[in-house]
């Protein structure tokens, strides 16, 4: 099977409307059809603004990166991609060609 994955970084605190983000785009893979969505909260890195985030107690900035990952037939994936557009996605967004593996085919 052709298939993507989408990985889209967004910050913890951007929101669409009244909910976070990553939310709203889960939401509207789900709505979309897509196979699966997962949001993976990061624990510390940087990005453009080159500011250095992280969830350690004392830190001066806490608004940490979400990835929301979508893997599903690539077809799929790229027609969700306008979604994201819509929403005015600002931050990360890959798209990476991967094997799909059937573990219960396996020897």
């Amino acid at each position: 099977m052709n298939a993507l994955r989408l990985t889209v970084v967004v910050g913890e605190d951007d929101r669409s409307e009244h909910r976070p983000l990553y939310t709203e785009i889960v939401h509207r893979a789900h709505r979309a059809g897509l196979a699966g969505a997962t949001v993976l909260r990061g624990v510390e890195g940087y990005g453009r603004s080159a500011r250095i985030h992280t969830d350690r107690l004392l830190s001066l900035s806490a608004e940490l990166p979400m990835f929301v990952v979508i893997v599903d037939a690539a077809d799929k994936v790229r027609a969700f991609l306008p979604q994201l557009a819509v929403l005015g996605v600002a931050g990360l967004v890959t798209l990476e060609p991967v094997e799909l593996v059937d573990l219960g085919a396996v020897p």
